[in-house]
């Protein structure tokens, strides 16, 4: 008994746990059920077939001795012919009824009875035939009336008091079966009280023992998880309780190690990631925007435009300036409208004839903070991919606000916009449900850095009517730049 408790607790699985406290609790129920099931069956059996044996010798008419004297008396005095006369039918259903009983009743007296009727049954046939025999004779009328007075009557008489005899005991056995049934469920229902007594028993032990044998060991578990939640990366786990726990413990140490093992690889790595984004960031700034702006730079001297190349210069300055901003990933939404207006002023000189903006920001959000460089691409993106592929001059506008979720700014322009497939494929890209599209990678890169410094929550958001507009929808949270510096 001890070795079957201690294997119980420490070499079955959780599973193996549940399915023997559910075979303990089933098993006597299934047992109890099965006995009582049986009992009320045959019981049942024996009932039902006792009913049916009287309901069938109801059938057998207790007016059989009057109809058939009376028939049999017909056929003599000549009112019906043979043919005309039922007493044939008569004898066949009798015969019937008590065929069909004598497979119902268990008594050896009541099926001695039922024979003695199929005799009495088969004199009254060969009583019928003998008057119609002597009908067809003719002149035997006496011969026949007595045979109807001494035979047909007296058989009438001995099948009708048999008949009676049979129900009466019938009865009786009912009467009887019904008693021994009341014992048989009185007997059931003292067993079924001490089962279920005992098996009340055994829940309340099982319902104890059985889940304290499974949180036991993962409430230690979870204390050892909750110190490693803590930061006490040194503790270990040591449980031997149940299969499943142990395996558990076992994963628990080793990934604890795995972890430390982490920790050290990110502390190495996180400098190369800090150079690999300052080298992403400098990658984003378009090599051919900077060889065009000089080349603008150049013209406008060589033509003596003085004034126009200090702008150029000086707002070429300010771009680079912000694009830099000292390796900040994050910077107020001021800053990014200069570098976006220093932006703009480049690219006015350089497409005066097609291209005229406007700025439309309250100053209320000024301060709110914003991924650096997340403006720009849109910006760029309405030039390149919208004013310059349509005939007349563009118009980008750029605007600002507050709502409910936080702060808005969206950069929209009059350009060739986007039919209804181009659009479902940019906005497939935006979230890289589409990779294959690297004309919207600009579009993704702005929507994923939103999206890891504030959350999935936020981003950018795209409309277009072909031929008419494109709108981008930025959606920031409202955090100011400072809480942002502090918080970082």
């Amino acid at each position: 008994m001890g070795n079957l408790l201690k294997r119980y607790i420490n070499g079955t699985t959780l599973a193996e746990k549940i399915r023997i406290s559910y075979t303990a609790l089933v098993l006597p129920l299934v047992a109890l059920l099965a006995f009582a099931f049986y009992n009320m069956f045959l019981s049942n059996i024996r009932y039902e077939s006792m009913i049916n044996s009287v309901i069938m010798a109801g059938e057998f008419s207790q007016d059989f001795k009057k109809d058939f004297d009376y028939e049999a008396y017909l056929l003599i005095v000549e009112n019906k012919t043979p043919e005309e006369s039922d007493i044939k039918d008569m004898l066949s259903e009798a015969k019937r009824i008590v065929g069909g009983l004598r497979g119902y009743t268990d008594s050896a007296e009541n099926l001695a009875r039922l024979n003695s009727v199929i005799k009495y049954l088969n004199n009254l046939d060969s009583y019928i035939s003998d008057i119609e025999s002597n009908l067809s004779e003719g002149n035997k009328y006496e011969e026949n009336l007595n045979i109807w007075e001494n035979d047909v009557q007296i058989v009438t008489a001995l099948i009708r008091d048999t008949m009676s005899e049979y129900i009466y005991y019938e009865t009786k056995e009912l009467q009887a079966s019904r008693n021994a049934f009341q014992q048989v469920y009185s007997t059931m229902l003292r067993t079924s009280m001490i089962v279920f007594a005992v098996i009340s028993i055994i829940l309340i032990f099982l319902s104890w023992y059985i889940p304290y044998s499974i949180t036991r060991p993962i409430r230690e578990l979870s204390k050892v998880t909750d110190r490693v939640a803590k930061g006490e990366l040194s503790v270990r786990a040591n449980i031997r309780t149940g299969v499943e726990v142990t395996v558990l413990s076992d994963s628990l140490n080793a990934m604890i190690d795995k972890i430390n093992e982490l920790i050290e690889q990110v502390k190495e790595e996180q400098t190369n990631l800090r150079k690999a984004e300052f080298q992403v960031l400098q990658a984003q700034i378009n090599p051919h925007f900077l060889y065009n702006t000089l080349d603008a730079i150049v013209w406008l001297a060589e033509a003596g435009e003085q004034k126009e190349v200090v702008d150029m210069v000086g707002n070429l300055s300010d771009f680079f300036r912000t694009s830099l901003n000292q390796g900040k990933d994050i910077i107020s939404i001021r800053e990014e409208l200069q570098h976006v207006r220093s932006y703009l002023k480049i690219q006015k000189v350089r497409y005066q004839d097609i291209l005229s903006y406007e700025i439309d920001v309250p100053e209320e959000i000024f301060d709110y903070s914003i991924p650096k460089i997340t403006i720009q691409p849109l910006v760029e993106n309405s030039l390149y991919h919208g004013i310059k592929n349509k005939r007349g001059k563009g118009l980008i506008s750029i605007k600002g606000g507050r709502d409910n979720n936080g702060v808005w700014i969206s950069v929209s322009d009059n350009g060739i916009g986007m039919d209804e497939e181009r659009l479902k494929n940019v906005r497939a890209g935006i979230k890289k449900e589409l990779r294959s599209d690297t004309d919207v990678y600009g579009l993704y890169n702005v929507n994923e850095r939103i999206r890891l410094n504030f959350g999935e929550e936020y981003g950018i958001e795209i409309d277009s009517i072909y031929n008419e507009k494109t709108v981008v929808k930025v959606s920031l949270p409202a955090k100011t730049y400072e809480n942002i510096q502090t918080n970082s």
